[in-house]
């Protein structure tokens, strides 16, 4: 299995791995639809979260056995991801039998094929204070055998810090889809330290966003179901049906909370990446907690 794990290397000035750039032509050109919600994340900031959020809000109700059936990585496609022995998601969103469409990406800002603006299709961004974010993608890289080789915490720190990992710099990607928000209406941004505060106050933002009116027993039934715990435990929802996962060395869902970084960086690790995020967020007017 080990073979499958791939080199990274530049793409178009973003770091990236073979297996979200070979299809590239077929994901530029997909074609969106209207109604189509585009669920957006730099990796391991709440993707699968929201997913599950979108997918029981239009969903929950009308089909109930999707929930126990159908893996949440095949109800909400990943967009770009094409490895030899899966399906495309380019094939698997376009086969989508739901309307709308929830679709996810990780692809910065200048990546997202055009059909999804010409349409003026719905997007969710979520957003995670890098050092949790940091954490988060260390750990799924190691149990994650389509990723690069991590190596040590140290030295992965330093790479993410310089935008050598997949997807690229979290700075240049938070701050682009913040960008992008200031001039697209449709462009919802969460933060995922909202989230773990308040679900439900975040779930009605969304709603609200989203035009959707749930009623007050199926908003808590959601707010429940997608607490962190019921979701690890749910193998619909937990990536455990995927085997290019070795939950042995660490689950998908890990822990799930706000302030983790601090069992992980050093005193030093820490003073250098706070300088280094000074330095890159200066011009921006995004705001982050580390802890809650």
């Amino acid at each position: 299995m080990d073979s499958l794990r791939p080199e990274l290397f530049d793409f178009k000035g973003v770091s990236m791995s073979r297996y979200f750039t070979d299809n590239w032509e077929n994901i530029q050109n997909f074609q969106a639809r209207p109604d189509d919600i585009l669920i957006a994340t730099y990796p391991k900031a709440g993707t699968t979260w929201v997913s599950y959020i979108l997918d029981l809000l239009y969903f929950g109700q009308i089909s109930p056995e999707r929930q126990t059936s159908i893996p949440i990585y095949q109800r909400v496609p990943f967009l770009e991801l094409n490895i030899s022995f899966e399906e495309t998601g380019v094939n698997l969103a376009d086969r989508l039998p739901t309307s709308p469409r929830l679709i996810k990406t990780h692809f910065p800002i200048q990546f997202v094929p055009k059909s999804f603006w010409e349409q003026n299709c719905r997007m969710v961004y979520v957003a995670r204070n890098a050092k949790d974010n940091v954490v988060s993608y260390f750990h799924f890289d190691r149990m994650n055998k389509v990723q690069p080789e991590p190596g040590d915490w140290n030295s992965y720190l330093h790479r993410f810090m310089e935008g050598k990992v997949v997807f690229g710099s979290w700075h240049d990607h938070v701050n682009g889809w913040w960008k992008k928000k200031q001039s697209y209406s449709k462009l919802h941004y969460m933060f995922y330290e909202d989230m773990i505060e308040d679900t439900g106050r975040e779930i009605d933002k969304l709603c609200s966003f989203l035009g959707l009116s749930p009623s007050v027993e199926e908003k808590k039934r959601i707010t429940d179901g997608v607490q962190f715990d019921n979701m690890k435990k749910n193998d619909m929802a937990n990536y455990s049906t995927l085997t290019i996962m070795d939950f042995k060395v660490s689950p998908f869902m890990r822990k799930g909370k706000v302030g983790d970084w601090k069992n992980h960086f050093t005193a030093a690790q820490n003073e250098e990446f706070d300088e280094d995020y000074e330095k890159k967020m200066k011009d921006s007017t995004l705001q982050f907690r580390t802890e809650i």
